[in-house]
């Protein structure tokens, strides 16, 4: 097995401030804009932990959207390795908002990813685990493997799914659109 690797051996922690094209509607933060700024941050993670040219999103396990991002505001995400498998990284992903002017901050997301990391041929290959250290890595850690279960299941059901999916165009099936 792979050595074993500290949560924050693979932490990744990117500050940006929110410009006005980053904006919804409704002047906070689009939803997708801070999807691309996790799944970023998450792959330097999981790259730093399997220390390999390339990893690979396995899923997006969820994002819990809990407070706003306003232009006011900067938009911080800490991402690191809470749970590994033997072939795949679970990242932790945290948004912490923090208004500029106030110094107020806030915790405006949380999220799990999980990651692949690939060989030169793009073949996964085995990780390191880990040993957590913090009060929060351990909470992490310990409830992992029920998530890594709930993904599991999920993807059964996925797959079942594609296998009674459509693919012909709604009009080729006298579908009026």
């Amino acid at each position: 097995m792979a050595q074993t690797k500290h949560p924050k051996e693979s932490l990744i922690v990117n500050t940006d401030q929110v410009m006005i094209n980053d904006l919804n509607n409704y002047n906070t933060l689009f939803g997708g804009v801070l999807m691309k700024k996790l799944d970023n941050n998450a792959t330097l993670s999981a790259r730093r932990h399997a220390r390999v040219k390339e990893c690979v999103t396995a899923s997006t396990d969820s994002i819990d959207f809990l407070h706003p991002i306003h232009q006011t505001d900067s938009v911080c995400v800490e991402s690191f390795v809470s749970y590994t498998g033997t072939k795949s990284m679970e990242i932790f992903c945290k948004v912490i908002a923090e208004d500029m002017i106030t110094g107020e901050r806030r915790m405006a997301a949380t999220a799990f990813l999980t990651f692949v990391a690939l060989d030169e041929s793009k073949k996964p290959i085995q990780v390191p685990g880990i040993i957590p250290e913090t009060e929060e890595e351990k909470f992490l850690y310990e409830s992992g493997k029920e998530r890594a279960e709930t993904r599991r299941v999920r993807r059964e059901h996925s797959k079942k799914l594609t296998e009674m999916i459509v693919l012909e165009k709604p009009w080729e099936k006298g579908v009026e659109v």
